[in-house]
């Protein structure tokens, strides 16, 4: 069965980076748009980042022009590298697939301290 899992996530000072990887497996890597999304205590999860098979990407607004998602098809891993972070993106990341979502992985804890 599709098995996602993420990777990368911890602490860090707000101004500081991250990079963030999720492996795939058990699915046709390259004909699947996927997507990072994130879940912060007490809201709803949402998509923060998504990339199509071709590798166009969009973003949300609130991490436009810090954040940049990536995808390694070989590699069957999207990445999301995250600068300038804020606390306010502090939340538990998850990548998965765009519209049609497959089982959800663990997840990967982001926090950034003020």
């Amino acid at each position: 069965q599709v098995q996602l899992v993420e990777s990368g996530g911890g602490l860090v000072q707000a101004g500081g980076s991250l990079r963030l990887s999720c492996a795939a497996s058990g699915l046709i890597f390259n004909i699947n748009p996927m997507g990072w999304y994130r879940q912060a205590p007490g809201k709803q999860r949402e998509l923060v980042a998504g990339i199509s098979t071709g590798g166009s990407t969009n973003y949300a607004d609130s991490v436009k022009g810090r954040f940049t998602i990536s995808r390694d098809n070989a590699k069957k891993t999207v990445y999301l590298q995250m600068n300038s972070l804020k606390p306010e993106d502090t939340a538990v990341y998850y990548c998965n697939r765009l519209g049609s979502y497959y089982v959800w992985g663990q997840g990967t804890q982001v926090t950034v301290s003020s």
